[in-house]
């Protein structure tokens, strides 16, 4: 049975993709097959394939399965700006429903467990009447979050969860990712995010200047998503 999950986080670069390719190689150590999608990335290079987009490129390294980038990455933009701003630049339109038919596609290829990554926070707008939520929305599926623990990370954590709560979806699991060192009074902060988020903690993961999702993956727990 596959089980799918979008990832979602409190704000841009709190490090969803590395909890996301963590998450990937927690899952294959327990010999599981895993896939991940990133319907949209912004600030993709110039390559002879064209373009690509390094959130995309990891999520296809920690991933099991031998997808095709265009699957993991369909809509790829070069500005390294707000998803919305880039697509209306380059004259493109960002469609929920093409994201979808795109992300079933992955859904439905066998894979034990399949991440969904989104791009910066819960409304991450797609147009004028359009956001990144309305995405897990169309597809039913339970989110995970990412918390950026640093300053704010409380109120950004309990405003996200009750926007996913209200949109009528679920908060599957959560993971406090140090994406950056030296945070005054983790512990604290922390212990309040165990207390008032309404999810179960998939895992702590540590400040690591060598961003090895592998070593992440032996922080977290991904028995919660897999019931």
């Amino acid at each position: 049975m596959t089980r799918t999950y979008f990832v979602a986080g409190t704000d841009t670069e709190v490090g969803k993709t590395f909890v996301s390719a963590a998450l990937l190689a927690c899952a294959a150590r327990q010999q599981l097959q895993t896939a991940a999608v990133k319907p949209v990335a912004s600030g993709c290079e110039v390559t002879d394939e064209g373009l690509r987009n390094g959130d995309a490129l990891l999520l296809q390294e920690a991933m099991t399965m031998d997808l095709a980038y265009s699957q993991v990455n369909p809509i790829a933009l070069e500005p390294a700006i707000a998803p919305h701003i880039a697509a209306m630049e380059a004259g493109k339109r960002l469609d929920v429903s093409r994201m979808a038919g795109i992300c079933r596609g992955v859904m439905s290829a066998g894979a034990d467990l399949v991440l969904i990554e989104g791009a910066g926070g819960w409304r991450t707008p797609l147009g004028p009447r359009a956001f990144l939520s309305d995405l897990p929305r169309q597809l039913d599926v339970p989110v995970i979050l990412v918390v950026g623990m640093q300053l704010g990370c409380i109120n950004h954590a309990l405003l996200t969860a009750e926007a996913i709560r209200r949109d009528g979806l679920t908060l599957a699991g959560w993971v406090a990712n140090f994406a950056r060192e030296g945070m005054a009074r983790a512990d604290e902060n922390l212990a309040t995010l165990r207390a008032l988020l309404p999810a179960p903690l998939l895992g702590v993961v540590p400040f690591d200047e060598a961003a090895d999702y592998r070593s992440a993956a032996q922080a977290l727990d991904i028995n919660p998503l897999m019931v």
